[in-house]
C-alpha cells in the first residue's frame, strides 16, 4: 500500500507540472505591450521601453507625495516600488501564479545563478531592505496593507498613517506575503528596472544542422487543426471549402495520412467563393468540441451568387470611404461584392457524441461575422481560439489592395488590418447586436483594449497589420502570440505576383492593443503610399511595435523578386530535440525555412538562422528532388500545422510533410541519442516532465508502480 501511495504522489506531482505555464514576455499590467517614450519620464527612472506615459508618471508621483514619508531611505524604496508599474516586465512583477498584487514581487534572496535577470552574483535581499528601512516609518495610504493583496496596481484608499509593524508581525510574515525569487522563468523586483542577462559573452546558440521531413500525404491544404479530443486525428481543409478528418500515423511507423478525399467531414463549397486569393482561409474547433460539437469556418463569399452573403460594406462613411469612388476591380468586381464570413456549424446529431463524429452537416447554425471587402485582394482570414481565455481571434488583412490607400489598418473605426477578439459563448439578442452595431452574433470581451472607446471598434485586439498569414500561440507560453504578416507586393495561395521586390516580410509578437505600424511602416522601414484618399497617419502619433523577425524579398529569391512569409509555430515536440524551443517559419517559395531563437529567454528578442531541410530516405511517400539543388521539391508552402503531440507539419502545394527525427536525414543532433522524449537542455526540469505525452507518462508511472509494489 505504501508503494501505491508513493506512486500516486509521483503521478500527482508530475501532473501539476503538466499544468504549469511558463513566464511571459515583456508586458504591462494591462497585458498591453511596452512602448518607446519620445521623452524621459519626470518622476520614474524609466527611459526607452516603458509601460507609463507622462500622465501615468504624474499620477504615480502624486500617489507618492500623498504618502508623506519622512525617512529618505524608506521614501527611496517606496518610490522605486510604485514606479515598478512602469517597468516593461510589470505584468509579471505584479502577477504571481495568476494572482494580481498591489506591489511587485520583491526579491527576497540572492538571485539564483540560473536566473534570467542580469545580476547572477550576490545581491542584497530587497524585501528585507524594505522591511528594515520602513518598518517603523509612518506611511499614509500604505500599499502594504494586507487587505490589498490580490489587487494589482490599485491605489490604496485614503487611510491613516501606519507602520509595517502595525500590519505585519515580523519580517518573515512581510516577505512571505510580498517577497519572491528570480529563476530562469520568472523575475522579481530588486529596487531598479528589470534587466535580463546579456548572453552575448556566453556560448553561442548554434542552429540545428537541418530540418528532416517525411511526406505522409499528397493532398494540398491550407489549414490543419488537431482534433480537440487529444487523439492522433486532425482536420484538414482546402481553399474551396472542404474539410476532412484524418488519422495521423505514428512517427516512424512508415504509415501515411489516413484521409478519404471522396468523403469530407463537411463540404462548404456551395457557400465559399474561391479563387487565387480568396476562399476558405480558416477553421477552428471549440475548446469543448468533444462535448458541444461546435466548429467554425472563415471564408469569403460572393453576394452575387449566394443570398447569405449579405454583410455591411467595410468601405463606408464611418471610415471616410465611398464605395462608388473605389471603382471595379479585376473582372469587373464591385466593391464589397466579396465578403468575409465567420460561420458556426455543428457535429451534433451525426454520432452518439461529437468526439466520435466523422461527418457534419453543412447547415449554418449561427452567423458569427459578415463584412464586405473593398476589393478582391488577400484578406488573411485565419481564426483560432485563445488557449487561456477561450475567445475567438480573427485575423483580418487591410483588404484594400496596394498600399492601403484608405489607411484602414491605422483607422480604429475600421476592422480591416486588425486582429479581432470575439466572445462566441455569450451571444446577445438581435436587438442588442443592432444597438451595439456588431457585425454578427458575438459579444465583446470586457478586457478588449478599446471596449470602452466610443471612437474605436471594440472588437480590435491589435492593429496596423497588412495581411496576417498564419498566427499561433506558443503551447508552453500562451502569452507568446506569433503572427506572420505578409508585406506589400505579395502573392500566395499558389499564384506568385511580381511587384515591389524589395519590401519586407515580418513576424510580429502580438500583444493587447499593439500597433504594428502598417501603413506608416512596412516592417522597420517607413512606408509612403502612392495615393492616400483616406488620409495619412503621422509617425509621431503612434508607438509602433517593430517586428521580432523578418526578411526582404530579395533575400529569398533574387530572380523572381517576390516572396510571402508563412508564419509557423514555436516547436514544442520532442521528436527533434535540437529544434525544441525554436520558432519555425518559412517563405512561400519553399526555398527558405528559418528557425528563430529567443535570447535572453523571456526578452522578446529573437535571432534567426536559415536552415537546410531534406526528406528522409525512408519517407512513407517518396519526395521528388528539386532540379539543380539539394532540396526536395515540396512545392509552394501554404501553411504550418501542429498535432496533439506538438509535432509540426508543413502544408504545401504538393502534400503534407512532418518534421521528424534529424538522424533520419543524417543530420546530427547530440540530444537525440540521449533520449527521444526529453527536450533540449535549455529547458527546465518542469518542462522535461510536462513534455511527455500523456500516454508515455502513464506508461512510466505504471512501470514505477510495479517496481515499488514488488520490491
Amino acid at each position: 500500500m505504501k508503494g501505491v501511495l508513493i506512486s500516486i504522489n509521483f503521478i500527482f506531482c508530475c501532473f501539476l507540472l503538466f499544468l504549469d505555464s511558463s513566464t511571459s514576455l515583456p508586458l504591462c499590467v494591462d497585458s498591453s505591450a511596452p512602448f518607446i517614450l519620445n521623452s524621459t519620464l519626470e518622476f520614474c527612472p524609466y527611459n526607452g521601453s516603458t509601460c507609463c506615459n507622462s500622465t501615468e508618471d504624474a499620477q504615480i508621483q502624486k500617489q507618492f507625495q500623498l504618502m508623506n514619508i519622512s525617512d529618505t531611505t524608506c521614501a527611496s524604496a517606496l518610490k522605486s516600488i510604485l514606479c515598478a508599474r512602469c517597468d516593461p516586465y510589470s505584468a509579471e512583477l505584479f502577477t504571481v501564479q495568476s494572482t494580481p498584487r498591489s506591489v511587485p514581487l520583491l526579491c527576497n534572496s540572492t538571485i539564483a545563478s540560473n536566473s534570467s535577470q542580469s545580476k547572477a552574483v550576490a545581491v542584497e535581499d530587497f524585501c528585507s531592505q524594505v522591511w528594515e528601512s520602513c518598518q517603523s516609518v509612518s506611511i499614509k495610504n500604505s500599499p502594504f496593507s494586507p487587505s490589498l493583496q490580490g489587487q494589482a496596481g490599485r491605489t490604496p484608499s485614503k487611510s491613516n498613517p501606519s507602520k509595517l509593524t502595525d500590519q505585519w508581525q515580523s519580517k518573515t510574515d512581510f516577505c512571505t506575503a510580498f517577497g519572491g525569487s528570480s529563476t530562469s522563468e520568472s523575475v522579481c523586483f530588486e529596487g531598479e528596472p528589470v534587466a535580463l542577462k546579456n548572453t552575448d559573452s556566453e556560448a553561442p546558440i548554434n542552429p540545428p544542422h537541418g530540418l528532416c521531413l517525411e511526406k505522409i500525404g499528397n493532398g494540398s491544404y491550407l489549414n490543419m487543426v488537431a482534433h480537440p479530443d487529444g487523439t492522433n486525428r486532425a482536420f484538414f481543409s482546402n481553399q474551396k471549402g472542404q474539410v476532412w478528418l484524418a488519422t495521423i500515423p505514428a512517427d516512424g511507423s512508415g504509415g501515411q495520412l489516413q484521409l478519404d478525399e471522396s468523403s469530407p467531414f463537411v463540404d462548404l463549397t456551395d457557400m465559399v467563393y474561391s479563387d487565387a486569393k480568396l476562399g476558405m482561409m480558416g477553421m477552428a474547433f471549440h475548446p469543448k468540441f468533444a462535448e458541444n460539437g461546435r466548429f467554425f469556418a472563415s471564408f469569403t463569399c460572393d453576394k452575387d451568387k449566394w443570398s447569405g452573403c449579405n454583410g455591411i460594406c467595410s468601405c463606408n462613411s464611418n471610415v471616410n470611404c465611398d464605395p462608388s469612388k473605389i471603382g471595379t476591380g479585376s473582372s469587373g468586381v464591385q466593391p464589397c461584392q466579396y465578403q468575409a464570413v465567420v460561420a458556426e456549424y455543428t457535429a451534433n446529431g451525426t454520432a452518439s457524441q461529437p468526439s466520435s463524429a466523422v461527418s457534419a452537416k453543412p447547415t449554418e447554425v449561427r452567423r458569427i461575422f459578415t463584412m464586405g471587402l473593398p476589393s478582391n485582394t488577400e484578406n488573411g482570414g485565419q481564426i483560432l481560439f485563445g488557449p487561456d481565455d477561450g475567445y475567438l481571434y480573427f485575423m483580418m488583412g487591410d483588404g484594400s489592395g496596394t498600399g492601403d490607400p484608405y489607411n484602414f489598418a491605422q483607422n480604429k473605426k475600421s476592422l480591416l488590418g486588425k486582429i479581432m477578439r470575439l466572445d462566441i459563448d455569450n451571444i446577445p439578442s438581435a436587438a442588442e447586436i443592432s444597438k451595439q452595431g456588431l457585425w454578427g452574433s458575438y459579444s465583446i470581451p470586457k478586457d478588449n483594449p478599446f471596449s470602452q472607446d466610443n471612437g474605436s471598434q471594440a472588437e480590435i485586439w491589435a492593429l496596423g497589420l497588412k495581411t496576417p498569414w498564419r498566427c499561433s500561440f506558443d503551447s508552453e507560453r500562451p502569452s507568446y502570440f506569433f503572427c506572420g504578416d505578409a508585406g506589400q507586393g505579395l502573392g500566395y495561395y499558389g499564384v506568385p505576383k511580381v511587384s515591389n521586390p524589395d519590401l519586407y516580410e515580418e513576424v510580429d509578437l502580438i500583444t493587447k492593443g499593439g500597433n504594428y505600424g502598417w501603413r506608416v511602416y512596412e516592417g522597420p522601414y517607413p512606408f509612403t503610399p502612392n495615393e492616400s484618399p483616406g488620409g495619412n497617419t503621422s509617425k509621431d502619433s503612434i508607438n509602433p511595435i517593430m517586428p521580432i523577425l523578418g526578411y526582404n524579398h530579395s533575400e529569398v529569391n533574387k530572380n523572381e523578386g517576390s516572396a510571402c512569409i508563412i508564419g509557423g509555430y514555436m516547436y514544442r515536440s520532442n521528436t527533434d530535440p535540437c529544434m525544441y524551443g525554436r520558432y519555425l517559419y518559412a517563405d512561400l517559395y519553399s526555398v527558405a525555412v528559418w528557425e528563430a531563437t529567443e535570447d535572453p529567454v523571456n526578452s522578446g528578442n529573437f535571432s534567426k538562422s536559415r536552415i537546410p531541410f531534406s526528406c528522409s530516405h525512408d519517407s512513407p511517400i517518396k519526395c521528388d528532388p528539386e532540379p539543380g539543388t539539394s532540396l526536395p521539391a515540396i512545392g509552394y508552402i501554404y501553411s504550418f500545422g501542429e498535432d496533439n503531440n506538438k509535432d509540426v507539419y508543413i502544408l504545401t502545394s504538393k502534400g503534407v510533410y512532418r518534421v521528424v527525427r534529424p538522424s533520419r536525414c543524417s543530420y546530427t543532433c547530440s540530444q537525440e541519442k540521449a533520449t527521444t522524449e526529453a527536450p533540449s537542455p535549455s529547458t527546465s526540469p518542469s518542462h522535461a516532465c510536462r513534455n511527455f505525452s500523456i500516454y508515455q507518462f502513464l506508461q512510466i508511472s505504471f512501470f514505477l508502480l510495479l517496481l515499488i509494489c514488488f520490491v
